[in-house]
């Protein structure tokens, strides 16, 4: 507490003749007055609500407990997140041009499945994590609740996959990227896959990324209490390839140059991947499916495709990114909030100086990241995203691959994701939102053909 500086900064306390120390303690910090200038009432308030709720003077507060605990005097609080307007539906005309191609990635965990029954609980599915999240801050949008689909069960009749293709075509994206899991044979998550290939009426291309992790308790596809591990070898490859076989024969599979693409979340977690792709290649090639286009995530790895027999990568953002931290702490952060913070928007302009590797590389894109529906009071979220930065970042990842590839069926610009809910990446319709983040992609991809 500086004395001369509080009553040099308030008058009407010295005019009073009232006692500074004592003024500020019973009243001046109710009044968002600062004891000095090296302390922050608000600030202090903003960043550590708990305090706030005591109704303790927040520099005894500070002095008796808040400096042991590593407590800030005077906290950089965080820009307001923006918030965008709810914006409607609207039906869009052809594009004349279809300057990239644009792919969703896709999530099928919205319908149960006995083995999700046994491990988290009998009807679980990706909606339990989404209908139990809180907010971790003033502001923070949780729990994300969905607008159109509604909490759809892509068990039942195949009129929201029907429907999702609808608005993923009407806003520009050209197909989805499902994930397949595979565990030596045995499959989880497959029947809307299955129902999206064998429906000839859900007209739009799919492809499918091999989400080639162990399951674990944690959902991070590390070894900690692990529910399902994957056992590879040789023959498993072989196994994987020819049950692959019936989607890549699929007249909607996504191709290149007449290729099927088939991506693989983690090569690095393959014994030998170089091993597996040149055994895929060749089963392929004399079993009717011809060459392949082997595209591997940078969810963690971060290789030349060409050293493991692979054609390109395809950038997984917030994965593999060097995010920065978030520089302030949102107003009214939870004193429970255990997880992590990053900065949305610096990941964003990263895209403004793309650095090219030497090997070819498709661009991708992230509306948002915020998984504390799945990991609660510990989890991660990127601050900051909006819809008119994430159209932004998209125009300029569709640049750079119009730049890159000569060959237009190579300009793919990935999202990440049409439907993951519980990590809250979600280009599908929400409750508060609207089709914003749909419209801003249809938007980026027009203005990148007007230029």
């Amino acid at each position: 507490f500086d004395t001369a500086w509080y009553l040099s900064n308030n008058p009407d306390v010295g005019a009073a003749g009232l006692n500074s120390l004592v003024h500020y303690v019973e009243t001046g910090w109710r009044e968002g007055r600062d004891p000095s200038a090296d302390f922050s009432t608000n600030q202090y308030l903003a960043a550590y609500p708990e305090f706030a709720e005591s109704r303790e003077c927040p520099l005894v507060q500070f002095y008796l407990r808040g400096r042991f605990e590593n407590k800030e005097a005077k906290p950089k609080i965080a820009e307001p997140e923006q918030v965008p307007a709810y914006v409607a539906l609207s039906v869009k005309p052809p594009l004349a041009e279809r300057i990239a191609r644009l792919v969703a990635f896709y999530l099928p965990q919205f319908h149960a499945i006995p083995e999700n029954d046994e491990w988290w609980g009998e009807g679980f599915t990706e909606w339990s994590n989404v209908r139990q999240a809180t907010p971790q801050y003033d502001g923070h949008y949780q729990p994300r609740l969905p607008d159109e689909l509604g909490y759809y069960d892509l068990d039942a009749a195949p009129w929201t996959m029907r429907r999702q293709a609808e608005l993923a075509r009407n806003y520009g994206l050209e197909g989805f990227c499902f994930y397949f899991y595979w565990f030596a044979g045995k499959r989880l998550l497959e029947k809307p896959i299955q129902t999206f290939a064998n429906n000839p009426d859900i007209d739009f291309p799919f492809c499918l990324c091999w989400a080639n992790e162990n399951w674990s308790r944690r959902w991070d596809g590390l070894d900690h209490e692990l529910l399902i591990a994957q056992d590879h070898s040789p023959e498993d490859d072989i196994a994987f390839i020819e049950y692959l076989s019936q989607y890549l024969k699929n007249p909607r599979y996504i191709r290149i140059d007449g290729k099927p693409v088939i991506l693989v979340y983690r090569p690095s977690l393959l014994p030998d991947a170089r091993a597996t792709a040149e055994r895929w290649r060749e089963w392929c090639q004399e079993n009717g499916v011809g060459n392949i286009y082997l595209v591997y995530t940078q969810s963690f790895d971060k290789l030349d495709p060409k050293d493991i027999c692979f054609d390109a990568a395809v950038e997984f953002p917030p994965n593999n990114s060097d995010v920065p931290t978030l520089q302030g702490r949102p107003v009214g952060l939870r004193s429970s909030f255990e997880g992590h913070l990053y900065d949305w928007k610096a990941l964003a302009r990263k895209s403004e100086s793309y650095s090219q590797p030497d090997y070819k590389i498709f661009r991708g894109v992230n509306p948002s990241w915020d998984n504390t529906a799945r990991r609660k009071s510990s989890g991660t979220v990127l601050y900051g995203s909006n819809p008119a930065d994430y159209e932004a970042w998209l125009q300029r990842a569709i640049a750079n691959m119009t730049s890159e590839f000569q060959n237009k069926s190579e300009r793919f610009v990935f999202i990440n994701a049409w439907n993951e809910w519980a990590e809250g990446a979600c280009l599908e319709p929400d409750a508060k939102y609207g089709y914003a983040w749909l419209e801003s992609t249809h938007a980026a991809l027009t203005k990148s053909a007007n230029e």
